[in-house]
């Protein structure tokens, strides 16, 4: 068995903590979206359609890169409820065009201004410009910061597998 040791290579300092700023940067949608039975599939849906309205269903689908069967089920909900229309195409009626509706909109810059204040939290951090490493732990919360740099340094070096430094 390899003993834990440090240094190890900085990318799984970042990729770890990318996993855990991910989490946050979402979490705070996530709890809006939660009163209204949405999920993330609809944050971001809401997300382009907003910034793009006329957006296609085809350019939807290459943005999200998601299944036609799951943007379909998406915006049945946001259709239904009246965040998202659908209007005919000018030159092709086949196409869909999608825009949010005023309460559409609403609800994306409300999603939008809880992740923007987080990032101006950590960009607004004193060490959130010294590194990447620094700057994604200024995006967790700062009550769980210290817990996640404990799991950090449990965490074991494997031995490198086949290939590089084989």
């Amino acid at each position: 068995m390899v003993a834990a040791t440090r240094p190890e290579p900085a990318g799984d300092d970042l990729i770890e903590l990318l996993f855990f700023a991910y989490r946050d940067f979402v979490g705070d949608p996530d709890r809006i979206l939660a009163d209204y039975g949405f999920g993330r599939a609809h944050h971001r849906v809401l997300h382009f359609v907003d910034r793009y309205p006329g957006l296609t269903i085809a350019e939807l689908l290459d943005i999200l890169r998601i299944t036609k069967q799951s943007l379909n089920r998406v915006l049945k909900d946001l259709i239904g409820q009246g965040y998202v229309v659908q209007q005919p195409g000018t030159s092709d009626r086949r196409q869909r065009l999608l825009s949010c509706t005023e309460s559409g909109a609403a609800l994306a810059a409300d999603l939008t201004r809880v992740q923007a204040r987080r990032l101006a939290r950590a960009l607004a951090s004193p060490d959130a410009g010294a590194s990447p490493e620094d700057f994604l732990m200024a995006m967790i919360e700062p009550e769980d910061r210290q817990a996640i740099r404990r799991l950090m340094a449990r965490r074991t070096v494997r031995p490198a597998r086949g290939g590089e430094g084989a």
